[in-house]
């Protein structure tokens, strides 16, 4: 590896850095909910944002124990698929659902299923790597 390309960071690090990164995005997100937005969106939107936070910790909660499975067994691409996934689940699911609720925009609905899908895949995935260690 090339000086410039910096440190390596193994998946499982970065995976427990991407859990905690985003558990601490969720509260922040959680927290401007619960003071600044509900004075400014309906209830509706307002629940909308709340889901998007509650999966989104649930996932970064996932993401951790992706990283420490990661620590505990060889590296694996199954286990990186459950990882990726999850991150994926949390931009698509949870970010298409704050921003519906802060911009009423509704085709954004329409990413949400998605980031679902990635979200099942992440589990999936977490359990095939897990079964096969």
């Amino acid at each position: 590896m090339s000086p410039s390309a910096g440190p390596y960071v193994p998946p499982s690090r970065r995976f427990l850095i991407a859990g905690a990164v985003n558990g601490g995005l969720a509260v922040l997100l959680g927290a401007f909910a619960a003071h600044v937005l509900k004075q400014r969106l309906n209830p509706d939107m307002l629940e909308l944002f709340r889901t998007g936070v509650q999966y989104h910790v649930m996932h970064a909660l996932a993401l951790l124990a992706v990283g420490l499975v990661g620590r505990r067994q060889a590296p694996d691409r199954v286990l990186g698929l459950a990882g990726w996934s999850m991150l994926a689940g949390i931009l698509l699911f949870s970010g298409s659902l704050y921003l519906l609720a802060w911009t009423g925009a509704r085709w954004l609905g329409a990413i949400t299923p998605v980031g679902g899908i990635a979200f099942v895949v992440g589990w999936l995935a977490l359990v095939t790597a897990v079964a096969r260690a």
